[in-house]
């Protein structure tokens, strides 16, 4: 099964409506709600805080590009115990894109762009 994940700064689209009206199951996937925004205002289908780095781990990297592999290594080890909420994202894909939205500033070096491709390479 082939399922599209794209990411989206929560900031950039905080009510979910894509340009090309094309929409998908948005899910937060960071630990913290993202300051500023109220959840009234935003359009979040699901939070899934559990899935975000470890707060040690996100405090250690603090979207350091020197950091980046090895955060990527150490937040994939903390999703090898993390099956069942992989597969509740996976299985979301199943009826259409899913959006992992974030709040950090840094659009190339972050924990959604990590997941995504954990997600991608994940095998049930």
């Amino acid at each position: 099964m082939i399922v599209l994940i794209r990411i989206e700064r929560i900031y950039n689209n905080p009510k979910g409506k894509s340009d090309d009206g094309n929409s998908g199951f948005r899910i937060l996937v960071d630990r913290l709600w993202p300051r500023g925004l109220r959840k009234n205002d935003v359009h979040v289908d699901l939070w899934i805080k559990d899935i975000a780095p470890s707060t040690s781990l996100r405090k250690w990297f603090n979207h350091d590009k020197s950091k980046w592999d090895e955060f990527k290594l150490r937040y994939f080890k903390e999703l090898e115990k993390c099956d069942k909420l992989v597969n509740a994202i996976l299985g979301k894909g199943e009826k259409g894109t899913i959006i992992l939205l974030y709040g950090a500033k840094d659009e190339n070096f972050n924990n959604a762009i990590a997941l995504k491709e954990y997600l991608e390479n994940f095998k049930k």
